[in-house]
């Protein structure tokens, strides 16, 4: 499970982004964050992953406070995995050689038994072990990057705009991905995402940022269903 206390963060001295933001991500739950451009939904996850240092407040990681740890800490010791929007796979390098920089904490035997658990999970990986990164389709290539991400069993992924220039087949493979990561991984969820539609589908709950802070809360079905809530931040009434 994640807890962000109170987190206040930013990019600049004296400008703050996150304003006292708070959030709870359970066990294997799947949580999606919304909210207009420059809300401080991508900050968020930096600042959980440790590219950014909260100014006040604390990351909960279970019972560990993490908020102070680099990235690479919290990846290797802490059970985090994170996959960025853009650039989130080596393009020249092979599948399997993505894999393994994923696994490159585990030995050798751990590494490859990973790579083919994870290539039963997505057959797709498995079928194209051997070709370039760069050859994959878009949803290929984010299927790889969160395989990739999952190499050292993290207990907490965080996805930053997984939908982000796909098609929209694509991006029901890539959701479907995603609820797969949950059912065989028993892993939590934060993910950012602009379609909100659909990543409330397959999300238990989801927060609506608005300046920083946390403007709504709830279980996804009713902000769904929620017809101010849909207005305001989800893009219209229901069709």
């Amino acid at each position: 499970m994640i807890e962000v206390e109170n987190v206040v963060a930013g990019y600049t001295r004296d400008v703050d982004i996150l304003r006292g933001l708070s959030l709870y991500a359970g066990k294997a739950e799947i949580v999606t964050l919304l909210g207009p451009n420059g809300c401080g939904k991508s900050t968020l996850l930096k600042t959980i992953a440790g590219y950014l240092k909260p100014r006040e407040g604390r990351v909960m990681l279970g019972d560990k406070d993490i908020s102070r740890f680099p990235v690479h800490e919290k990846i290797l010791r802490h059970g985090l995995g994170f996959v960025p929007q853009t650039e989130n796979v080596f393009t020249a390098l092979s599948v399997r050689e993505n894999l393994q920089v994923g696994g490159n904490a585990l030995d050798k035997s751990a590494c490859e038994a990973r790579i083919r658990t994870l290539c039963e999970h997505y057959p797709v990986l498995g079928r194209k072990l051997q070709a370039p990164a760069a050859s994959l389709s878009g949803g290929e290539r984010q299927i790889l990057a969160l395989a990739r991400a999952l190499m050292p069993s993290p207990g907490l992924l965080l996805l930053d705009e997984p939908s982000a220039g796909l098609s929209p087949k694509t991006l029901g493979e890539v959701f479907e991905a995603i609820q797969r990561i949950r059912a065989k991984e028993n892993v939590t969820i934060l993910m950012v995402e602009q379609n909100a539609m659909e990543a409330l589908r397959i999300s238990d709950r989801a927060y609506v940022l608005s300046m920083g802070t946390v403007a709504i809360t709830g279980e996804a079905q009713s902000l769904m269903n929620d017809e101010q809530v849909r207005e305001l931040y989800l893009g219209g009434r229901a069709a």
